[in-house]
């Protein structure tokens, strides 16, 4: 993440190990999320907390753990194409070795990588883990487990593509677009600059924990400007398209207004709290992780 370009198998490698570190720590955040949005007015359970122990409750303590197939097995593409697109649109933006990029060229190079990664691999692994977070069984009562319509991240990218079309897999790509784009413009600015700055403060190279933090305070912008998109998105995802029916949420636009007049517009923040609480220790294991295993990779590599 400094001024000079890695070795792409570096931030792959990197990558993928903050990516599965990352996942395993804060999944149950994003199943409790997720809940939280698809739900429409007259809900049980309202925060956070009361969300949790609702899942908790009713599926066990694996059901906070929902999804997590999809993510472990998006997570090492999605990172790995992150972290070397970033660098790739850093260089073809006129970054010259051994130099930073500015604050406004990084944006746009961090613009790039989210709406490259949004395409290539968010979208169809989000439709996916969605529609598996989405499932209320419980899966501490194994007499539920065989009748659930989705088990597994491939066979649920199997029946999704079957029974609505393989264009179903990237329902809602332009949230979704928008969002990683807006999340990984903001986040790599603004980690970029937190850590310039305090590696000029105090004139060494920061340890694990400064990146923890930079990761972790830079990881907050994004949410609260594009906690919307996210909602949208994962009505979009959620709902099951039936052929000659028209389904309730037909594009970006139109789900914003039905939401905002339905459940009023506080509704399209619905889960910025939980979300917040996923992401900011998400990008701080991320960046503190990809850091330290990087700087490894290239002090191995060296010898």
């Amino acid at each position: 993440m400094g001024s000079k370009t890695k070795d792409p198998v570096i931030n792959l490698v990197s990558g993928g190990v903050a990516g599965l570190v990352e996942a395993a720590s804060c999944h149950p955040l994003d199943t409790i999320k997720t809940r939280m949005q698809l739900r429409g007015r007259g809900s049980t359970h309202k925060g956070p907390l009361k969300t949790a122990i609702g899942i908790v409750e009713k599926e066990g303590i694996q059901g906070l753990y929902k999804g997590l197939t999809a993510v472990t097995t998006g997570i090492v593409p999605k990172m790995a194409i992150r972290f070397w697109s970033f660098e790739f649109y850093k260089t073809l933006l006129g970054q010259e070795e051994g130099k930073p990029l500015g604050n406004f060229l990084t944006f746009f190079a961090g613009l790039g990588s989210g709406v490259t990664e949004a395409i290539l691999v968010v979208t169809p692994f989000e439709v996916c883990k969605i529609r598996l977070q989405g499932q209320y069984h419980s899966l501490s009562d194994p007499s539920e487990i065989g009748p659930r319509k989705y088990r597994n991240v491939i066979q649920t990218a199997y029946t999704v593509a079957r029974e609505e079309g393989v264009q179903a897999l990237w329902k809602g790509v332009g949230p979704t677009v928008m969002r990683q784009g807006i999340n990984q413009a903001v986040n790599f600015t603004a980690y970029q600059a937190f850590k310039k700055r305090w590696t000029e403060f105090q004139g060494t190279e920061l340890s694990s924990w400064q990146h923890f933090l930079c990761g972790g305070f830079s990881g907050a912008l994004g949410p609260i400007a594009n906690c919307p998109l996210d909602v949208v998105k994962t009505r979009l995802q959620k709902q099951v398209v039936v052929e000659g029916i028209t389904p309730k949420y037909t594009g970006m636009v139109q789900a914003v207004r039905l939401i905002a007049a339905e459940e009023g517009v506080f509704a399209l923040w619905r889960g910025l709290q939980p979300r917040l609480m996923r992401i900011v220790p998400g990008q701080a294991i991320t960046f503190m992780v990809f850091e330290k295993v990087s700087q490894f990779l290239m002090e191995m590599k060296k010898n």
